[in-house]
């Protein structure tokens, strides 16, 4: 029942989470260190274990629709035991200026307070700089159009239980809950930080240079020997955090570019080769998107997809399955994806028997393939020597990278999610 047409930057809508299973009474609900601080805030504040239990069943049962977020607010429909659901919400109290202020500084003094957040996590240390971003007992207010007197009644228990899964997977809803959105608190730390390294340039003394006779420079001399160069850093280290700017490049596709750059040009200097510099305009475009962090087609994910797919002709599809064959066995993965080849005897001639005997069904071959009958499982064979698995819809031919390359057939299988089904 969420409206996800009317969010912005200070309201997010998140749709409902399916039922799962498993999650005793016994065991954490949430996967996060943050996420179980607030169920703890939850059960601590709670008046009655039993409604906190029917409150968690409804949770695991999935029946608790989209969630919407707004700054001290998070509300949604619950389905209960009747057929109409409850309307239940919990607030939570929203941060002053000076607490953001105090927030924004002790992100900033670090750079890896900002790269956390950006990868989804949450620093203890952050969480701890003097500002209370997690809720204590007492803290969230639950409120519920049952007419349960509980507190919290199981249908707004069943929605705190619900927003500790939200807060896993992003924490910027946290601090959306407290006031702020994420876009406007990377512009601030954007900016803080730029602030802080402009100063920090500033108040260095340039070193004051010793004067020499030109007489001495122009007198003919013999030159030392150049110095040794410099040892090889033990790593590239991270690039600086770049600001957002309307109408600028996107800040995430320059750090992305950045460190990319900067890997390459350690890896020249350490070994006198640049290790993508003999790869097509199309093995760097999978290359590069394949490095993109995060398990997840995110709004920025799917725009530098549309992008390299546009650049190399190709389509996001296409750029989607060649990135899991990359992610797969990079430049031999991707070969194996899109080259079929003829092996010569030997190896792939003796795959067979060794499927047969491990009481596979017979394989049918194509040049360096073999597809198991039903055509929903498939072993190729790379020219690296090394047996790939794919899989698609039975009779479907929309064949996927699956599972971790092997020297054995059989091995290459049993890596897959279900193996009972080969």
């Amino acid at each position: 029942m969420g409206t996800p047409h009317r969010d912005g930057e200070l309201r997010r809508t998140f749709p409902a989470f399916p039922a799962r299973e498993g999650g005793g009474a016994g065991e954490p609900f949430a996967g996060t260190w943050w996420g179980n601080a607030w169920v703890g805030a939850l059960e601590r504040g709670a008046l009655d274990a039993k409604r906190l239990a029917r409150g968690r069943g409804y949770a695991d049962q999935g029946q608790v629709d989209a969630i919407t977020v707004t700054p001290g607010l998070v509300l949604a429909y619950v389905r209960g035991s009747r057929p109409r659901p409850y309307r239940a919400q919990v607030r939570v109290r929203t941060l002053e200026d000076a607490d953001w202020e105090r927030f924004l500084d002790a992100a900033a003094d670090r750079p890896g307070h900002i790269a956390a957040l950006l990868d989804k996590e949450l620093p203890q240390s952050l969480a701890d700089c003097g500002v209370p971003l997690l809720p204590g007992p007492g803290d969230l207010v639950p409120r519920c159009s049952c007419p349960d007197s509980g507190h919290p009644c199981k249908h707004a228990a069943a929605l705190c239980y619900q927003t500790a899964r939200l807060l896993d997977a992003d924490p910027f809803v946290l601090l959306l809950l407290r006031g702020r959105g994420e876009k406007e608190l990377l512009d601030a730390l954007s900016r803080r930080s730029a602030a802080r390294a402009a100063r920090a340039a500033s108040e260095r003394q340039p070193r004051t240079l010793p004067g020499v006779r030109a007489a001495d420079a122009l007198a003919p001399r013999r030159l030392p020997p150049l110095p040794q160069p410099l040892p090889v850093p033990a790593h590239p280290e991270q690039p600086p955090v770049y600001p957002s700017a309307p109408g600028g490049p996107d800040p995430f596709a320059l750090d992305q570019l950045a460190t990319d750059a900067a890997a390459r040009a350690h890896a020249l200097l350490a070994t006198g080769r640049d290790p993508v510099g003999e790869l097509s305009l199309w093995q760097d475009a999978v290359r590069l998107a394949a490095a993109r962090p995060g398990s997840g087609l995110t709004a920025a994910t799917r725009t530098l997809y549309a992008t390299l797919a546009d650049a190399t002709g190709r389509t996001p599809a296409d750029l989607a399955r060649a990135v899991a064959a990359w992610r797969q066995g990079g430049e031999a993965g991707l070969a194996v994806l899109e080259e079929p080849w003829d092996p010569p005897a030997g190896r792939f001639d003796r795959a067979r028997p060794l499927l047969l005997a491990a009481d596979l069904p017979a394989f049918r071959p194509w040049r360096n393939r073999l597809t198991h009958p039903r055509g929903h499982v498939q072993l190729r064979l790379g020219r690296d020597g090394l047996w790939y698995a794919y899989e698609s819809e039975p009779a479907r031919e929309d064949w996927w990278p699956r599972g971790t390359p092997d020297s054995d057939p059989v091995g290459a299988l049993t890596g897959l999610a279900l193996p009972e089904d080969l």
